[in-house]
């Protein structure tokens, strides 16, 4: 239980103690679950107090900005989470993509922020971790590592981050400057995007040290619970936005790349509330669901050759692979000038609609092709919308841009590339790499987190076949009411 964080009650009175010392000391305040997802909820005190804070800097007030409703400069709350409804003429279909802009979030401008907090803040109010002796220990592919040094720095906390050696250069440049001793404080493990068993083995190292505690994000509820409520919530708020202008607007389906299943929780509040299709989204360099494959590729943030603990398989309806070649391409086309004038000038693609390309990092562009083969494979038609999240933006992969262009187009990237790579990879995308989950199916994804989970790290076997029916997810939701009143509980304790 204690693992998997879903303990309800204080585990160690002596920890939670010394925390609620230091955080009285720093003057520290932990927002809601309720708060998050609802930032009208949010004290006037507090958000006042906030106007005159950086969203970059490691404030603990910048733990109020942990929400998907900032406004673009991440200083005010706005009433709609920021997102762009693309238009056909750039995605080719008539359903509306409506996609969710996580480089508003704080800090490290994407929304693995959000699943950090959710997976610590437990851990703090149940006595379970103690940040006068503890290290905060983040595995990720990127984003969630980030997001994980950046709350434990906020609270005190000595953060590690580990992740592959391939990532971004983006990525390490961020963490060089926020972990408290970059030397010891990155770990660099092999390989990249496909290579989670890496991590996992490291982390089996690390967890040696009794003072590591070990935030795996494949397996922490917190990221399951608070991607339901926060990002259900304001994707739903997106779309119900949406519908005030075409109220005969159905929302269809919710794409997102599997990742460690945290995101995907969202379509578990949009298929419960609108009997939206949850469509999980990986490469097909590494066809994991489709096909029980293996692979390498560089949609970085989207982890895979493993079926994440907190994934509700049972749930998910259609798969689809979305290929490295795209999204390399279309990042490319996306962010040069070269690019952005085809658009414009060829294809009429708004200016509006052009100025939000830079909010799509490479899973985001991996979700918008998805919803885009999703809307075909199902005919969906100007009625219908599909929601996903871009989860962090362009600035992330600056230095991808030249590895892309000299991978991708030997010829250099021109007008005539530009056209190519939008022809091929946004007007010529096809319903390939789909599958349309069965019951068959969905039991051969589920089967397959087997060897991770009970053979490899050691989860009890009734504990992993829990997880197959929909009564064990919906019980889970309870934590949540129960982690706020603690929340709230502490919060006094540390106010004196």
């Amino acid at each position: 239980m204690a693992r998997l964080g879903l303990e309800r009650h204080i585990v160690d009175r002596n920890v939670y103690e010394r925390t609620v010392a230091r955080f009285k000391e720093a003057k520290i305040v932990l927002p809601t679950i309720a708060e998050l997802s609802d930032p009208t909820t949010i004290s006037p005190e507090i958000k006042a107090r906030l106007a005159s804070i950086d969203p970059d800097s490691a404030h603990p007030l910048n733990l109020f900005r942990v929400h998907w409703y900032n406004d673009d400069a991440r200083r005010n709350v706005v009433d709609v989470p920021r997102y762009v409804s693309l238009p056909s003429t750039l995605t080719g279909v008539q359903a509306k993509i409506l996609v969710a802009f996580g480089n508003r979030f704080p800090m490290i401008a994407a929304h693995k922020v959000l699943a950090a907090y959710g997976c610590l803040v437990p851990r703090i109010v149940t006595g379970q971790f103690d940040p006068t002796a503890d290290r905060a220990v983040w595995p990720s592919t990127g984003n969630y590592c980030r997001g994980g040094v950046a709350i434990s720095r906020i609270l005190g906390c000595h953060g590690v981050a580990v992740l592959p050696a391939g990532m971004s250069h983006e990525r390490f440049d961020w963490l060089e400057k926020w972990c408290l001793d970059p030397k010891t404080d990155i770990v660099r493990t092999p390989g990249t995007e496909s290579n989670v068993k890496e991590i996992y083995d490291e982390c089996a190292r690390i967890d040696r040290d009794p003072h590591s505690v070990i935030f795996n994000q494949f397996a922490e509820f917190g990221n399951y619970l608070v991607h339901l409520n926060a990002t259900g919530r304001a994707l739903e708020r997106i779309f119900e936005n949406e519908r005030s202008y075409h109220p005969n607007l159905n929302l269809a389906a919710y794409t997102s790349a599997t990742g460690s299943g945290g995101t995907l929780a969202a379509g578990d509040w949009l298929k419960e509330r609108h009997g939206t299709k949850i469509v999980a989204v990986e490469a097909t360099e590494c066809p994991t669901l489709l096909r029980n494959g293996y692979g390498e590729h560089n949609i970085q943030g989207i982890g895979d050759k493993h079926i994440p603990y907190i994934h509700n398989v049972m749930n998910t309806d259609l798969v689809v692979g979305v290929s490295d070649h795209a999204t390399d391409s279309l990042y490319v086309l996306f962010n040069t000038d070269i690019g952005r004038a085809l658009l414009q000038e060829r294809h009429k693609v708004s200016e509006e609609a052009i100025k939000h390309l830079s909010s799509f990092g490479f899973s985001g562009i991996a979700n918008v092709l998805a919803a885009i083969k999703t809307a075909k494979a199902l005919r969906l038609g100007p009625d219908d919308a599909i929601v996903t999240v871009a989860t962090d933006g362009a600035a992330m992969y600056g230095t991808e841009k030249t590895k892309a262009i000299a991978k991708h187009f030997g010829m250099g990237f021109d007008n005539i590339a530009a056209a190519e790579t939008y022809g091929r990879y946004m007007l010529g995308v096809g319903t390939d790499d789909m599958l349309e989950l069965d019951q068959l199916e969905k039991e051969r994804i589920f089967n397959l987190g087997y060897f991770t989970w009970v053979e490899q790290q050691g989860v009890e076997l009734k504990d992993f076949d829990a997880r197959k029916k929909q009564s064990f997810w919906r019980d889970l939701r309870g934590l949540v009411p129960a982690w706020d009143a603690m929340i709230a509980e502490f919060n006094a304790s540390a106010r004196g």
